[in-house]
């Protein structure tokens, strides 16, 4: 269905302003990368991330109490379902960190590039067109460039590979269920589902639940609080309704970039040509993703909202109240 241009104009700004914001959150994950690798150092993982997610949970809930009291059992639902996606993901990858580096573990948990656009395609039939599929060979090789010495498989790669799936179901959950809800309220749900988990994770580890014990521990958990979880899972929530999946999940990929950098700033380390190629070729696939625009094949939620989704009618191409959801 042709759309007026003053409609597509409004639809590339939506679109233009969430890859903004999904840049934001790369740098803030990256940039808090030392804060988080010297914190966990210190106090184990799961409890880390109890109270990072269910500080934040908390914070959002006082902040907005609204936002909670009109909430219907479909966004509580919903935000669950993608909260727990969200808290596999965190806890596959920390037990797959126990058997295997933090470099191979990076690379395996950046594939979620990979995952999303195959998971896409599988759940919702929809086709990609083929400068979508070299955007994501593209980003998975500056992956590689910039974290990978060689890799052997076992455990710990196969939890991890598990950890990459559960963020690239997150992604496609987000790009469906996002449309249309509160992000707010959808944002808060993560958070509590994710701090739930890992309390449990934390008691099963044993042997008992730990408190941040100095100043420098609460204060990377009250960073990683308010700015790396409330604020940059609020942005993810509500960009992904501007976006498709595909398109979030090469932007995402930035992370890395901005955390080699946040590592040389303040990290003291050095910086390697192969990290320098690698970083390239992410933002090289990020330009290539953004140039894609509405005709990746993939149709937005509002393009399918006004029918001006460039593929045949699918499950994805009818927007977010297609399907089972």
């Amino acid at each position: 269905m042709p759309v007026n241009s003053a409609a597509r104009s409004r639809l590339n700004r939506s679109q233009t302003g969430a890859i903004a914001g999904l840049l934001i959150v790369t740098a803030i994950w990256g940039a808090t990368f030392v804060v988080v690798k010297d914190a966990t150092a210190r106090l184990p993982v799961f409890d880390f991330l109890m109270w990072r997610f269910g500080i934040a949970g908390v914070l959002m809930a006082i902040l907005r109490p609204q936002a909670l009291r009109r909430m219907d059992r479909g966004v509580a639902g919903r935000g669950a379902a993608i909260g727990l996606l969200l808290g596999l993901a965190y806890i596959t990858q920390t037990m797959g960190l126990q058997t295997t580096s933090a470099a191979v573990s990076g690379f395996l948990t950046g594939l979620f590039v990979v995952f999303t656009p195959l998971l896409t395609c599988l759940l919702f039939r929809t086709r990609l067109r083929p400068l979508v599929w070299v955007a994501v060979v593209i980003a998975a090789s500056g992956l590689a460039l910039m974290t990978l010495n060689g890799v052997a498989f076992g455990s710990g790669e196969l939890l991890t590979l598990l950890c990459a799936v559960c963020f690239a179901l997150h992604i496609v959950a987000l790009g469906r269920w996002s449309p249309g809800r509160d992000p707010y309220a959808l944002t808060v749900i993560q958070m509590a589902t994710v701090s739930a988990m890992c309390f449990v994770g934390a008691l099963l580890q044993g042997p008992g639940l730990r408190s941040p014990g100095g100043g420098s521990e609460w204060t990377a958990v009250l960073i990683t609080a308010v700015l790396a979880s409330a604020f940059a899972y609020m942005v993810q929530t509500w960009a992904q309704a501007h976006v498709t999946p595909t398109q979030a999940a090469v932007v995402l990929t930035m992370e890395p970039v901005f955390a080699g950098i946040s590592a040389v700033v303040f990290g003291g380390e050095s910086l390697t040509m192969s990290t320098v190629a690698g970083g390239g070729l992410v933002v090289a696939a990020m330009y290539l993703i953004e140039l894609s625009g509405t005709s990746s094949g993939e149709a937005t939620p509002e393009e399918a909202s006004v029918g001006t989704a460039t593929t045949v009618p699918d499950a994805e191409a009818r927007g977010p109240t297609a399907g089972v959801q």
